[in-house]
This record gives structure tokens, C-alpha cells and sequence, in this order.
């Protein structure tokens, strides 16, 4: 079984429509994906009407959290979307983008950079703005070569000129929201330095004694020997340990199915879920 479990959509900052990511991922040759796009569920209707057979869809979101002043990302995997505080911190979440995306243009602005509003709001479309589509308007401008120079400290990196934060989950609430929710945490790409600080290892032992399920390893973001200490943190912590594309269409070069997670360490994900449940792919047509 080949299985990735961490993808986007333009439901959020992906450039494949939700119907779109789940014909490529069968075209890939995926058995198993997962659509976890930032902070909401707004695509996953729309996945499973188009759900090829043969691929199994994973539900899923992937929140924003915010500890000791370090971002993060949390992966929630098979959650009852219907939840109602899980549900009303992915609208807070969600609320604070538009404001947010607007300063960061703004910030923009007063360092010359001919940017708009109407530029970001047309490259976001229907999904939940964020700093990519900032990035993408950037890369349009010809201020940067392409979506990852834009994550710098000169423009959007964490800290950056232009970067503003926005309201995140304390990562422990996050993980305490979705077990409430019947739901199963990951923590996304935890060492991926290249992307500004991470949390230290201490906190990922704590975030462990708070009920963390696993930590995502195989990532584009990891080299070989983070890849091996990440490994051996889990081990030491009882962790399981995910492998994923984190694939958004053209906006990144990552490209579905790059990373993947073992079918034992999948298995287990599913059996410690009780918010939901994979969705069995049975020919789709919603898109075509």
C-alpha cells in the first residue's frame, strides 16, 4: 500500500481542487491519502463525491498552533467535524486569515512592493487565504523566483519583514480538542528548520505526555540525519511516525506519493480513531 497523509487543496492553499487532488492521488498510484488542508474541512464533501475507486480518503485538517512563541503545525486526523469547540477554533482560526493576509500586503506595501489586496483575493479564490497565496502574488510580481523565496526573513518567513501573526491553538488544547472529537494528532514537519524556529525536543516529550499520537518524518523538509533523530525521538517517546508529501499542486515541488506512511503505522492511526472513519473510494464523477 502506498499512503500519504498530508495534502492540500484549494480549500485552502493548494492549486488542485479537492475532486482534482483525488484523481491525481489514484493517478499516482496513492491507495491512501489524506486531505488535511489549514484549519478547515471545506473540501472534503467535495473529495469524496469524486473519490476514484480503489483510493481510500483520509479526513482531515491541519491547525495552527502557536507554543513559547514557536508556530507549528498540527495534523488531526479523523475527527467528528461536527465537534462543536474543535469547530468554533477552526472558525477563529479561519476568521483571523483575511485580516491577517490583509496586513501582510499591507507591510508589503510600505516596503515598495507594488502588491494588492485584489492580486492576493484572486490568487486564493475560494479557499482559506494564507501567506502562499501572498507568496504566489510575490512570484507574479517578479519580487522572488518562486513560492519558498518568499518564505525568507526579507519577506514571509516567521519573523520576517512583512509577516504578521494571526490566532493559533495552543498545541495542547489542539491535541485535547481533537482526542475530544475522536480524533488522532500528528505533529506536522516538527524539525523542518528551513521554514524558521521549531520547538524544542523537551516540548515534543511534553506534547507526548499530553496525548500526541505521532510525529510526520519522512517530509521534504527533513534531511537524512533529521529524518534518523526524529526516529529515535519517537522511539524513545512511543510515538508513531508518519511519512507525507505535504503536496499543493504547482505551488510547491513536492509531488504526491514523494513520502509515505508504513500500513502498519496507518493501521493504527484508523483503529485509535473514533470521530470517523476512511472513506472507500467507489468510482466518483463529482468534477469530471
Amino acid at each position: 500500500m502506498r499512503i500519504d497523509l498530508h495534502t492540500h487543496s484549494t480549500a485552502s492553499d493548494g492549486t488542485d481542487t479537492p475532486a482534482e487532488l483525488v484523481r491525481n492521488a489514484a493517478a499516482a498510484g496513492l491507495d491512501v491519502v489524506a486531505l488535511t488542508d489549514h484549519d478547515t474541512v471545506g473540501g472534503h464533501a467535495e473529495a469524496i463525491a469524486a473519490l476514484p475507486e480503489g483510493l481510500t480518503l483520509v479526513t482531515g485538517a491541519e491547525l495552527s498552533c502557536r507554543v513559547e512563541g514557536v508556530g507549528l503545525h498540527m495534523l488531526a486526523y479523523l475527527f467528528d467535524p461536527e465537534e462543536p469547540e474543535l469547530a468554533r477554533e477552526r472558525e477563529l482560526v479561519r476568521d483571523d486569515r483575511v485580516p491577517r493576509a490583509q496586513a501582510m500586503v499591507a507591510k508589503l506595501q510600505e516596503l515598495g512592493v507594488p502588491i494588492t489586496w485584489e492580486t492576493v483575493a484572486r490568487i486564493a479564490g475560494d479557499g482559506a487565504v494564507g501567506r502562499p497565496h501572498v507568496a504566489t502574488a510575490l512570484v507574479e510580481l517578479g519580487v522572488v523566483p518562486d513560492v519558498s523565496a518568499a518564505f525568507t526573513p526579507d519577506w514571509l518567513a516567521n519573523g520576517g519583514r512583512a509577516y504578521v501573526e494571526k490566532h493559533e491553538l495552543d498545541p495542547f488544547d489542539a491535541i485535547r480538542l481533537v482526542k475530544a472529537a475522536g480524533g488522532v494528532t500528528v505533529f506536522a514537519h516538527p524539525l523542518a528548520v528551513k521554514r524558521g524556529a521549531v520547538v524544542p525536543e523537551d516540548t515534543i516529550a511534553r506534547l507526548a505526555a499530553a496525548g500526541l499520537d505521532g510525529i510526520e518524518v519522512d517530509h521534504m523538509d527533513h534531511d537524512e540525519p533529521t529524518r534518523a533523530r526524529l526516529r529515535g525521538l519517537a522511539a524513545d517517546l512511543g510515538l508513531l511516525t508518519t511519512g507525507s508529501s505535504d503536496y499543493h499542486g504547482s505551488r510547491k515541488t513536492c509531488r504526491l506519493g514523494d513520502f509515505t506512511t508504513d500500513p502498519e503505522i496507518y493501521g493504527e492511526i484508523t483503529r485509535r480513531a473514533t470521530g470517523a472513519f476512511p472513506v472507500p473510494g467507489t468510482g466518483g464523477t463529482s468534477g469530471r
